[in-house]
């Protein structure tokens, strides 16, 4: 037999359960970011692996890589969960955010491009649509507000910087979203709208302290509601 064949499908193979395994984290990723899950919730092996219509191997490496960034926490029954949030964690992680997704925009307003800018604006269009919308969609608010943010952070052209914001939304993410899941006064009063507006004409005017100030009004308004509600222990 072909000993060159034998190699190239052995290499093919591992190309193809490397790719499930990276679709499964991106999956799970997208779970907790989405606030699907929320903080101290208990999760096994195959309920994820149910859930995600696969087997239960690409789940436990994709739970191994997120517990090592803080997303996931191991317990010793082998079972899993979202990490507890308190509101002195909330508020340490607010400040590291302002620090790293302000940067981020700082610098996309002087290197975004053209398509970025448009991707930001016709993001920030659909998102005021939705949310003025009589009966708004959460699951598409959530979607919109995310892919938002990341084109804005993207537009940095700084990806390890865009990386540890995303980890950063690892931990956050059940709790702002459960929140707007919750029925919180951000989508009736909808803060982020004119906060967006501002980032977005900081991009188009290349004014980093502009996109700054629109960032850092979005992260504050949804924090404030948040620690006023009584959904965080102390």
């Amino acid at each position: 037999m072909d000993q060159t064949l034998i190699a190239d499908l052995s290499n093919m193979r591992k190309i193809q359960h490397a790719t499930l395994s990276e679709r499964v984290y991106q999956d799970l990723c997208e779970l907790i970011q989405a606030g699907q899950v929320r903080p101290g919730q208990k999760l096994t092996l195959k309920g994820l692996a149910d859930a995600l219509g696969t087997s239960p191997m690409p789940v436990r490496e994709a739970v191994r890589q997120l517990a090592a960034e803080g997303a996931l926490e191991i317990l010793p029954n082998r079972a899993m969960r979202v990490p507890l949030m308190t509101k002195d964690k909330f508020r340490e992680l607010l400040k590291i955010r302002l620090a790293l997704e302000g940067l981020a925009v700082e610098h996309a307003a002087a290197h975004i491009g053209k398509e970025g800018l448009k991707e930001v604006a016709d993001l920030h269009d659909s998102l005021c649509v939705e949310m003025n919308r009589k009966k708004p969609n959460v699951d598409v608010i959530i979607r919109l507000n995310k892919e938002l943010h990341f084109a804005a952070y993207q537009g940095s052209g700084m990806p390890t910087l865009v990386d540890l914001i995303s980890g950063l939304w690892l931990q956050v993410g059940p709790v702002i979203n459960l929140d707007l899941r919750a029925g919180s006064r951000r989508l009736s009063e909808a803060p982020a709208l004119f906060h967006h507006g501002v980032l977005l004409k900081g991009l188009q005017e290349g004014s980093p302290e502009k996109a700054r100030e629109g960032l850092s009004g979005d992260l504050l308004s949804a924090a404030q509601m948040i620690l006023a509600g009584d959904g965080l222990p102390d």
